[in-house]
């Protein structure tokens, strides 16, 4: 199991590198993200191909990363770097709080990434490593429930950017379809995603320690590079709108909304 880690480590060190080369240039740290997609992308292979366990099984989950992942890089790569918009908010942020030194420092959080990517891909490595002759019941409900994340997740990321793609919205608040009944539902359903794969590794031995990931996630999600730093940049931008939004819908998880609701996961 030592192997496979260590080798997509290296990968991603060297991903990462490249990626923050490209960051000099075009001067847009919101290409971080189109690599975090991308590590899991690379993960998803070297999994494959080198995990220790069942080969169907290894084939199956490195597919789930690949689509995943490349579907992720691919919808950030067009949306925040190909686009010509300007750059992510939470970055614009992040340069106004750090002053100076901001190349040395992005490189850090670069490889931060790389870091974050090798250690969230716990239940992967555990499934790749699985040995059992055949797919349980469990790991297909789990595959159901990568199915309902990744739709979820598409549908917000496609309805956000439907909404900025028109002029008339510049300034506003996105409540349009899931936009409506949670804050953040893009951030929601990547957390299912990393539920499912938790559940898969379940069928591992101590595949239970696989939960650590969407836990780690959840508080990433929340309270680091997600949630807490888009709420902080809309408040600042859209002040008493947000403020409304946020008493009207929950932070999180998909609830019917309601007036003055309290602040709900």
């Amino acid at each position: 199991m030592v192997v496979p880690v260590l080798i997509s480590y290296a990968v991603l060190v060297v991903m990462m590198t490249i990626i923050w080369l490209i960051f000099r240039r075009i001067n847009n740290a919101a290409i971080v993200d189109v690599g975090w997609g991308g590590g899991f992308v690379i993960v998803g292979i070297l999994f494959a191909v080198l995990g220790e366990g069942m080969m169907e099984r290894r084939l199956l989950v490195g597919a789930l990363m690949i689509f995943w992942g490349g579907r992720l890089a691919w919808h950030l790569l067009r949306d925040r770097v190909l686009s010509g918009k300007p750059e992510d908010g939470r970055y614009q942020d992040i340069r106004a709080r750090w002053k100076d030194g901001i190349n040395t420092k992005f490189f850090f959080f670069f490889q931060a990434q790389a870091l974050l990517v090798a250690l969230f891909s716990l239940p992967m490595l555990l499934v790749a490593s699985n040995k059992a002759s055949t797919i349980g019941t469990l790991e297909w409900i789990s595959v159901v429930v990568w199915f309902i994340g990744v739709v979820g997740e598409s549908a917000a990321d496609n309805q956000l950017k439907r909404f900025k793609d028109d002029p008339a919205n510049k300034g506003k608040t996105c409540q349009a379809g899931l936009w409506r009944y949670s804050r953040h539902p893009n951030y929601f359903f990547e957390w299912v995603i990393w539920i499912s794969y938790a559940l898969f590794a379940l069928g591992a031995p101590y595949g239970w320690i696989g939960f650590i990931s969407p836990l780690g996630m959840l508080y990433v999600l929340l309270r680091v590079t997600g949630v807490s730093l888009t709420e902080e940049h809309a408040l600042r931008t859209r002040g008493e709108a947000y403020r409304e939004y946020q008493r009207t819908t929950s932070v999180f998880i998909p609830l019917p909304r309601r007036d003055r609701r309290k602040e709900l996961l």
